[in-house]
């Protein structure tokens, strides 16, 4: 039962999708996998710093809530990446150098439900 003059705080994640092919067919080793999806975040909170929401997301620092899924390769990765530029979500394709190979993306803090049905088809990352 709602509670009239009670507001239920949105809840920001923040989406790492990583492509799986690197460790389960191009036999990256985890940790070098690992390393690229901390590069994105980083970035993406670093480009989006002044963001409002990043700012939030930032500030309750010991409740970050991040969500990793695995993207199938490189052309799902960029295919998901024009998708949210279309749609007018920031986020960053983290494009590892000097090899020039997209691994993975990060967006910046968002609540939840403004971006989660464009990232439906992927899974979390295993």
């Amino acid at each position: 039962m709602a509670v009239h003059g009670s507001v239920t705080p949105v809840r920001l994640v923040q989406y790492v999708v990583v492509r799986s092919d690197l460790v389960h067919g191009l036999s990256w080793p985890l940790g070098a996998v690992i390393t690229q999806a901390c590069h994105a975040a980083t970035a993406a909170v670093h480009l989006h710093y002044g963001d409002p929401d990043t700012q939030r997301y930032l500030a309750e620092l010991d409740s970050m809530h991040k969500v990793v899924l695995g993207a199938p390769d490189e052309a799902a990765l960029s295919g998901l990446s024009e998708t949210l530029t279309q749609a007018g979500v920031s986020h960053k394709l983290w494009i590892e150098q000097p090899e020039n190979i997209p691994t993975c993306l990060a967006l910046k803090p968002y609540p939840k439900e403004t971006v989660q049905p464009l990232l439906r088809k992927f899974k979390l990352f295993k």
